[in-house]
């Protein structure tokens, strides 16, 4: 598994936890949610990720995007 289906799989899992926790817990996990989707799309557009400068230190195989 590459860097960028690393990224795409732990983003889209934590999006999906927060909600579940922002509909049974508290709605404040929603900020949460924000924050993903906020540095999804910076990454987009700068390309850094920090994430993926993690997994690239250990030694995962870049992909495309990172």
């Amino acid at each position: 598994m590459n860097i960028d289906r690393i990224v795409l799989a732990f983003a889209g899992s934590a999006i999906l936890l927060s909600l579940a926790l922002s509909h049974y817990h508290h709605p404040y996990w929603l900020l949460f949610t924000a924050f993903v989707g906020l540095n999804l799309l910076q990454s987009a557009f700068t390309g850094f990720c920090p994430l993926a400068t993690i997994l690239r230190k250990l030694g995962k195989n870049s992909g495309a995007a990172f």
